[in-house]
């Protein structure tokens, strides 16, 4: 019976290490899931998660929302809210989470080298992953306008009576106000956007597409718009649409000085994350060089990490050279840029 037992100890023990060195291989399949809450609602990140899946063994459980709506859903939840991760579009949606102290400090060697500096919080509370230019588009039918080479130019009298844009409300507008005011202070950005006012062709209304719509079709010769809205266009299997993207012309602003606005589509780990390990794995995961391809070919964003090569409509827009000021000051500044809207009667 010793010599049995003995036989069966080792035998544990071997197994136990063989276990234990599977665990610990790099890469290996490991048991768990990670809670995702997100409010991008593109079908084709359904195929980042299932990659994600099927490269780690680790589950995802999806939550989609509005942003605010996911937001506020956190708060109720509190310490037994089972979110991990909270993924959302725009710098300043996050900074609305980081506000009500809802994101954790996350230190990942990975994110640090993938992702630029100016695209992470500098704490690490959220990290971007994907980017979109707000660029002015203009009607190729009547021409590209003398004064159009900046945003400062949308505001020029030259352009009086020609400018069609979406409601001040719009999260994309108060980021491009917000980095405004970071860059030329509250006075000037304040002159800015009475400036733009007193050049629009009619009230603000409508998505981008709608003002991309607007401009080829002629009833307003420039707009401000986020480029993946023009690469869905041009990438559209509908003919009709493409001839709407074609018809405009595309101004990256301010390429001869501080360059064009970026915004971020981006991720944070929650404070009360019961999978938080599995939540940095899946940022890194989404860091790699297939995910960053897949959010530039298919939703027409471009990559945050500098250097993917990406087959998308969006390379006919060619290089651009992009503002660096970091997305932190997107939301920093957002009340600032509510209450200039206002002041300027931008509606």
């Amino acid at each position: 019976m010793s010599r049995l037992l003995a036989g069966l100890l080792c035998l544990g023990l071997v197994l136990s290490a063989m276990v234990g060195a599977r665990a610990d291989t790099p890469g290996a399949p490991e048991a768990g899931e990670l809670n995702i809450y997100s409010a991008r609602h593109y079908d084709t990140d359904l195929a980042l998660y299932d990659r994600f899946t099927e490269e780690t063994g680790i589950r995802i459980n999806l939550i989609e929302g509005d942003s605010d709506e996911l937001i506020a859903r956190i708060e109720r939840e509190g310490t037994h809210s089972p979110a991990d991760l909270l993924i959302t579009v725009d710098a300043g949606r996050l900074w609305r989470a980081e506000e009500k102290g809802l994101f954790q400090t996350v230190e990942s060697g990975i994110l640090e080298t993938r992702i630029p500096e100016h695209l992470r919080h500098p704490d690490g509370l959220w990290f971007g992953l994907s980017k979109r230019a707000r660029i002015i588009i203009y009607n190729k039918a009547q021409s590209h306008p003398e004064k159009l080479d900046t945003y400062a130019d949308l505001a020029d009298p030259a352009n009086r009576g020609a400018v069609c844009m979406r409601s001040s409300s719009n999260i994309y507008n108060l980021s491009l106000l917000a980095a405004l005011i970071e860059h030329q202070g509250t006075e000037e950005a304040e002159n800015w956007a009475k400036g733009v006012v007193a050049n629009f062709a009619r009230p603000p209304q409508g998505n981008d597409t709608a003002n991309i719509r607007a401009v080829a079709a002629g009833e307003c010769r420039i707009s401000l718009v986020n480029t993946y809205y023009v690469g869905r266009l041009l990438g559209s299997d509908n003919p009709e649409d493409r001839a709407v993207a074609e018809a405009i012309g595309l101004v990256f602003p301010d390429q001869q000085g501080r360059g064009t606005h970026v915004n971020i589509g981006g991720a944070g780990v929650l404070i009360n994350a019961p999978n938080r390990a599995n939540a940095v794995r899946f940022i890194e995961f989404l860091t790699g060089d297939w995910a960053q391809r897949a959010f530039s070919e298919q939703n027409h964003e471009y990559a945050a990490v500098p250097g993917i090569e990406i087959d998308t409509p969006l390379n006919a827009f060619g290089p651009f050279r992009e503002d660096t000021l970091n997305a932190a000051a997107l939301g920093r500044n957002q009340p600032e840029a509510v209450r200039i809207f206002d002041r300027a009667g931008w509606k």
